[in-house]
């Protein structure tokens, strides 16, 4: 494809031009071979995209892409004094947001050419896309599934760097699924993939909104910016004649409401509330450590289900994934079958089984908000017959007013608690932890060796690994432990090295010596 006919997808906001006299002019209209945003990946004849990111700036590298043989440039400046052989260069406003729609044209705007639904919200995205790949599954759609832990489709399975992928990269996953035959891809839609423009050039067939609390507020400007982030799905991004599906039980509902009925959307409403106005309700559920039951009242009458996940929060995510099963008129008795048969989630209340007798029950979960932790914690406190023991920590380099509110509550419905490192990237792990013990100032902080003899104590072990151990050490077979945090994944971040660390194999190794102890 010509670099011509590629930066025609521009749109004139970004202010596209060739740069001036005295400056580099392009003297050709290449053929591009590929493009790229990553100087290390550069084949010859790429379009290369020089992207300032939080730590790395793309325009630092333009010599490395240039070695490697790329054919054009797209930048934000031209650094003084760069040659760059004559090649093209194009400079943008902002170069990240030009590499959405000229990817999206350079894979021939494969979102056009599926049935595409996007689920945004602070928590639940990757149970809610979970459960809406297991109905699709079921309703005999070939379907693939772009998320916070891996991108999978029929032929292929990779673990994901971002919720939403960077443009390019979502581009070509969405050009591979239908190559693959794929029909329906159901994403997560963060809001930093909204607000950074990665979903540019995709139009959503439907958009749900799962729920809003604290998060991310070290990217966003406050709660509102971050709520209008996530509102663009809606205003921006979904098809004609598209639904959008949203739950009326959270306070930030009425924005969306409004962004969708804006947008000329169907709106599907979803609430636990079987005396409200909505497509989608609930009317009754029993809640068990081993899943849980439900009635929902649907446009087509009412429906049983057996959800294989457990927590009463997971009841939410059902009824956002059922209001999407709605909106793609999907028939109810592939809604009941995918339900009951949607696997487990990684690390999403994930329980964790080793063979011996007198095992505490160990759940990992990825909950690393106030609103998603305490959900969790209050979930397990009734359904466990013995002590609740959770470990938990916090990001580093992240929000730090979020971590005092976590420890409140997991300290308001835990037995004891092991406040640990999560991710403490270049932070200090005991700043951090100073921070968490804020809100752990009401119990008593006792030494790790005399938390299994105090009630309503905590403890803190700087290290995750010891911290786990220790939680497993102590709980009895009525127990339950929660490793929370990190879910799903395999690393740990310590400064600036991305170390091998799973939560649940670390609780696998320490039910391992417990047992054999």
């Amino acid at each position: 494809m010509r670099l011509s006919t590629l930066l025609a997808s521009l749109p004139p906001t970004l202010g596209a031009r060739i740069p001036a006299a005295g400056e580099q002019l392009p003297e050709a209209d290449p053929v591009i071979r590929g493009l790229s945003y990553d100087s290390r990946s550069v084949a010859a004849g790429d379009l290369f995209f020089a992207v300032r990111g939080a730590n790395v700036d793309g325009h630092d590298y333009l010599e490395q892409a240039l070695a490697l043989g790329a054919a054009a440039f797209v930048v934000e400046e031209l650094p003084p004094g760069l040659d760059l052989g004559g090649r093209p260069v194009v400079v943008v406003r902002d170069s990240r947001r030009a590499l959405a729609p000229v990817a999206s044209s350079f894979y021939g705007n494969p979102a056009a050419e599926l049935t595409l639904v996007g689920v945004t919200g602070t928590n639940g995205k990757t149970t809610v896309t979970y459960l809406v790949e297991s109905i699709l599954s079921r309703a005999d759609r070939r379907v693939g599934l772009i998320g916070t832990v891996e991108i999978r489709y029929p032929g292929e399975r990779q673990r994901s760097l971002n919720t939403t992928p960077e443009s390019l990269d979502l581009q070509r996953a969405l050009r591979s699924m239908r190559t693959h035959g794929v029909e329906a891809a159901v994403m997560e839609v963060s809001s930093h993939g909204l607000e950074l423009g990665r979903v540019s050039g995709c139009r959503f067939n439907v958009g749900a909104f799962t729920n809003l609390t604290q998060d991310h507020l070290d990217f966003h400007d406050g709660m509102d910016a971050y709520r209008n982030a996530k509102i663009r799905l809606f205003r921006d991004h979904l098809a004609p004649g598209a639904a959008a599906v949203v739950n009326i039980d959270d306070p930030a509902a009425g924005h969306f409401e409004r962004a969708a009925r804006e947008a000329g959307a169907r709106l599907i409403r979803i609430t636990r509330d079987a005396d409200a106005i909505s497509e989608v309700a609930l009317l009754e559920a029993d809640v068990r450590m081993d899943g849980t039951d439900a009635r929902l009242r649907l446009p087509s009458g009412e429906v049983e289900l057996a959800l294989p996940l457990i927590g009463d929060f997971n009841l939410e995510n059902l009824l956002v994934a059922s209001g999407i099963a709605v909106a793609l008129d999907v028939d109810p008795v592939a809604l009941v079958t995918g339900v009951s048969t949607c696997p487990q989630v990684p690390g999403r209340v994930q329980r964790i089984e080793e063979p011996g007798q007198n095992a505490p029950t160990v759940l990992v979960d990825y909950a690393h908000t106030p609103d998603a932790i305490e959900k969790v914690v209050r979930t397990l406190q009734p359904l466990t017959r013995g002590r609740l023991i959770s470990v938990f920590g916090c990001g580093g380099d992240r929000d730090r007013s979020k971590r005092p509110l976590m420890a409140q509550a997991v300290a308001r419905y835990s037995d004891r608690v092991i406040a640990t490192s999560d991710n403490p990237r270049t932070e200090d792990p005991e700043r951090i932890l100073a921070d968490v013990e804020e809100g752990l100032s009401k119990g008593e902080r006792v030494t790790p060796e005399a938390l299994a003899a105090t009630d309503g104590a905590y403890t803190v072990l700087v290290d995750r690994r010891e911290a786990i151990g220790l939680a497993i050490r102590i709980a009895g077979a009525d127990d339950t432990v929660l490793i929370a945090g990190k879910g799903h994944e395999d690393y740990q971040i310590i400064g600036h090295d991305k170390l091998p660390f799973d939560d649940a194999d670390e609780a696998r190794r320490a039910m391992r010596r417990r047992g054999e102890s």
